[in-house]
Order: structure tokens, then C-alpha cells, then sequence
């Protein structure tokens, strides 16, 4: 038996529930892992309103980072004892245990404590993509980052100072807009006192940028489509505030033949082969100290409290990463 946070019907954080669940040995393929730390993501609030349909009832989460258990039949790269992390696992990482396909398991090294791996691995690797892979990112270069504060966007704070880029940063509070800035973004701009569009203008003497990253969606896509230069590319990635929906394709027109891509990690990140080459490069910048992972104390729940990790989430009361301890 395992301790695990299902829901039967979608709703708001009031739909989870802490159950005893029998738990399977793994199948051909398959490693068995014990959950040390589990990380919460914006994606699993989507899941649980429905925005992202599954069968029902449902696990929840995707990332953690823990010890192999047991493995299943076929499995020969991972061994019990073995420190691991996953981030694009089947739906069920709310759990103390959870049995995770190999191909999504990389080792953890001992330098990374299972904390840090569950806060970042997830974030880290979709940075990672957006960085270099949606839209390569230049020395120099200007672009916009929505929600620079949250888990992703600290991260991205930090990748693009390395990639000695020019992240204008975009925060809800002055104490986000110092985070963002000291995590190694060039400029911050405070939603709640400033206008968007108007600061990006007098940041580029006009010119505007090349690329908006929004994980934010509903609210903030019309400024985001008006802070792109002619030809830019706007990479919605999120849907924090709503999704975006009934487009009218001729205001890309109007705005400057403007490009939009609605990206995924899996889509990028796609076989084991692009999982590790990405794994590697975050884990080797967190050896070398490029890259801080910082879980703010007030935003450890244990497992049981799934509901309060939810609720503050949602209420944008956190910036950097939220866990979950099983």
C-alpha cells in the first residue's frame, strides 16, 4: 500500500483526497520508486480543472526525485538503491510510491540532494527547450518573460544572464521584481503599477522584441502579441490566468506578420536520448553553481496538505518551486 493524492471529478483543490492505494509490482519496462520529494507544477492544476482531460478517478504530478525500489522485467540501466529523477512520468507522481517507465528516469547525482532535483528538474529541462530549442536565444539579445518570479521563470532568470541575454522580466510585486533581478534578469517590469507594452517600448528605444515567452495565456496575450517587433514569435507555454482561445489568426497580420508556437517539453524532449543530453546540461550548471535552486521553507507541504500547496499556487503567494514531501 502507498500513500497517494487522487481526485474523481474536476474541480478546484477541494476535488483531492490523501487515499491508500495498492500499489503494483512494475511492468516490463517499468522501475518502482520510492518518492523522496515531489515537485508541483502549474501543469497539474490544468489537470485537475480539466483543462487537460484524463481518465477519472486520477493520480496526480508528474516529477520527483527518489530511490529505485524495484525493477521490472526488461529494465537493466537501473538498479535498487539507485538516486533518480523523472519529470514527464505518468499521471500519479503524488505519491509516496510510483512506478515510472525507465525511459523517463535519469540517475541523480549524489551532488543534488532530492529536494533541489524535484524543484528544478521539471523547470529546468523547460527552460532548457525554450532557451534553445523553441527560439534561440542570442548574446545581447532583448526578450520579454512573463511571470520571471514563479519556478520556470527563475530559472530562466538565471539561464539567460549565462546565455548573456537581456531578459526583461515580468513580476507582480516589488519583492518578485529584487528576486528576478538578483537571479539574473536584465530589467523587471511590475504588472500591477506598469504598463507592459509602454516599458518593453522605452526599454528597445522602440524597436520592441523578437520573442515573448507567456506562461500566463488569457490575460496577457494581446500585450504580448504588441511588444514583438515585426516577424517576431510569441511562445504561449502556460495558461496560468486562462487559455487562450477563439483567435482570430488576422491579428498576427495586423500586428507585423507575427509567428506563434504553442510548445509542449514533450514535444522536444521526446526520447531518452533528448532527455539525457538535457538532464546533463542542467545538472552540470548546478554542479558548477550557474544555476541556484532555492525552495523557500513555507513552500515544503507534506503530501497531505496537497490542498494549501494548491491554494498558493494559485493565488501567485509563491515564487521559485513548491514541493511536496510523501
Amino acid at each position: 500500500m502507498t500513500k497517494r493524492i487522487q481526485f474523481r471529478e474536476y474541480g478546484g483543490p477541494e476535488v483531492m483526497e490523501c487515499i491508500d492505494f495498492m500499489i503494483l509490482n512494475p511492468s516490463w519496462g517499468e522501475v518502482q520508486i520510492e518518492n523522496k520529494a515531489i515537485g508541483v507544477n502549474y501543469i497539474d492544476i490544468y489537470t485537475r480543472k480539466g483543462l487537460y482531460s484524463t481518465n477519472l478517478p486520477s493520480g496526480l504530478g508528474t516529477e520527483a526525485a527518489g530511490v529505485v525500489k524495484k525493477v521490472g522485467p526488461g529494465v537493466d540501466f537501473f538498479f535498487p538503491g539507485d538516486r533518480v529523477v523523472y519529470a514527464q512520468a505518468p499521471l500519479g507522481a503524488y505519491s509516496s510510491i510510483h512506478n515510472v517507465p525507465a525511459n523517463k528516469l535519469v540517475h541523480l547525482p549524489n551532488t543534488i540532494s532530492f529536494q533541489e532535483a524535484a524543484a528544478v528538474f521539471l523547470k529546468g529541462l523547460t527552460v532548457f527547450y525554450l532557451l534553445y530549442q523553441t527560439y534561440k536565444v542570442k548574446p545581447n539579445e532583448v526578450f520579454l518573460f512573463h511571470a520571471a518570479a514563479g519556478g520556470v521563470g527563475y530559472i530562466a532568470c538565471q539561464w539567460s544572464k549565462l546565455l548573456e541575454a537581456k531578459m526583461i522580466a515580468t513580476v507582480g510585486s516589488e519583492s518578485k521584481a529584487t528576486l528576478a533581478k538578483e537571479a539574473g534578469a536584465w530589467e523587471t517590469i511590475n504588472y500591477r503599477k506598469e504598463d507592459v507594452f509602454e516599458r518593453v517600448l522605452n526599454l528597445t528605444n522602440g524597436s520592441k522584441v523578437n520573442v515573448v515567452y507567456d506562461s500566463v495565456g488569457q490575460k496577457t496575450w494581446e500585450s504580448s502579441l504588441d511588444c514583438l517587433s515585426p516577424r517576431g514569435l510569441m511562445v504561449s507555454f502556460g495558461n496560468s490566468s486562462g487559455p487562450v482561445t477563439g483567435v482570430n489568426l488576422s491579428i498576427l497580420n495586423e500586428k507585423g506578420s507575427l509567428f506563434v508556437t504553442r510548445p509542449s517539453i514533450n514535444s522536444y524532449i521526446s526520447n531518452y536520448a533528448s532527455l539525457k543530453y538535457a538532464a546533463d546540461k542542467l545538472f552540470s550548471m548546478i554542479a558548477k553553481g550557474l544555476i541556484k535552486v532555492d525552495v523557500p521553507k513555507e513552500q515544503i507541504f507534506p503530501l497531505s496538505s496537497v490542498k494549501q500547496a494548491h491554494q498558493a499556487l494559485e493565488a501567485r503567494k509563491t515564487s521559485k518551486s513548491l514541493l511536496l514531501i510523501p
